[in-house]
């Protein structure tokens, strides 16, 4: 391996560290200590934030947010990132002022010439959700809650959490989660969680969250028992449904939090989703069924609730007195 790609890989493996030492990038990449010494020398010498421990048990530490070592982008490279900002813009994004920051960077390190393009780029590019009165790149209207970033925080270093959950205005609720998601869904910022005093997996809207933080309860199930639960699950779902491409494309533009579509055919050309229902919640199969509905004749059901075919048949039966014959 040259020296250049190993400084790289080294780079790379220590990235994901708080803490390591010289044995272990020894094990790592299979060199002397002494090569190991001279590579983290020269990766410190480029900027990295590293600091040294000395003793027994010492090694090096990894300076969290500090600045990283200068990196350079080909123009395509900085159009690739300046566009990826344009479309996701207006979405409820965590670390609002970070992309700020960094937007701001890119646009300074470039030349003048390519400041230029960057600036018709975000004239011209228009996605599906840009607001085109006012396609400002750094507007702050993709603000997200205020709790996702603290949750996206401790999630990186443990799962297993402790949240405050307010349905409503002076009810808090105190919660001891496992968290395997945090998604957007429908504008909206969601987690999935498992609760493990209720023993039931639940989706919760994080602008309804507060107080998150690593919990100190010992964890009643391990990480591989809630998945096995979760599996098991998705085995014994009593809806399940395959969609076509025209299901596919309704299905993306509208559909109920905590839904995955796995795709079967290549090109996204057919899909299919599990769903466990409570056939003893009206309001949810009554939603269900509309939206079954809407998503139009790209729908095929391997597995339905006869609970639910009722609701969709007089759904059907009412729409067809209305149209007439």
């Amino acid at each position: 391996m040259k020296k250049t790609e190993r400084v790289n890989l080294i780079m790379r493996y220590i990235n994901n560290r708080a803490h390591f030492t010289i044995a272990e990038i020894q094990r790592e990449f299979k060199i002397s200590r002494a090569t190991a010494i001279r590579d983290i020398n020269e990766i410190q010498a480029m900027g990295f934030p590293l600091t040294s421990e000395l003793g027994r048990g010492g090694g090096y530490h990894v300076l969290q947010n500090q600045y990283l070592p200068a990196a350079r982008f080909t123009p395509d490279e900085l159009k690739a990132m300046f566009i990826s900002f344009i479309a996701s813009k207006n979405s409820q994004l965590p670390y609002l002022h970070n992309r700020r920051s960094i937007t701001e960077k890119l646009i300074g390190i470039a030349t003048q010439t390519q400041q230029d393009e960057l600036i018709e780029l975000n004239n011209i590019l228009l996605f599906e959700n840009t607001n085109p009165a006012n396609p400002n790149l750094l507007e702050l209207d993709d603000a997200a809650p205020v709790e996702l970033n603290q949750l996206i925080s401790l999630a990186v270093r443990d799962k297993h959490l402790r949240v405050t959950y307010e349905l409503s205005p002076g009810w808090p609720q105190l919660m001891d989660v496992y968290l395997l998601h945090i998604f957007n869904s429908n504008a909206q910022w969601l987690v999935e969680i498992y609760d493990f005093d209720t023993d039931e997996f639940r989706y919760l809207p994080v602008e309804m969250l507060r107080d998150s933080a690593i919990s100190e309860q010992k964890m009643k199930l391990s990480e591989q028992e809630i998945l096995n639960k979760k599996r098991l699950g998705a085995r014994e779902s009593n809806l399940v449904v395959r969609l076509d491409t025209a299901g596919i494309q309704r299905f993306k533009r509208m559909h109920p939090p905590g839904i995955i579509l796995a795709f079967t055919g290549m090109f996204q050309s057919s899909g299919i989703f599990h769903v466990q229902l409570d056939v003893t919640d009206v309001e949810a199969l009554a939603y269900y069924a509309d939206w079954l509905l809407f998503l139009g004749i790209g729908v095929e059901f391997e597995r339905i609730p006869d609970e639910l075919r009722v609701i969709m048949d007089e759904r059907l039966a009412s729409w067809k007195k209305r149209i007439g014959p």
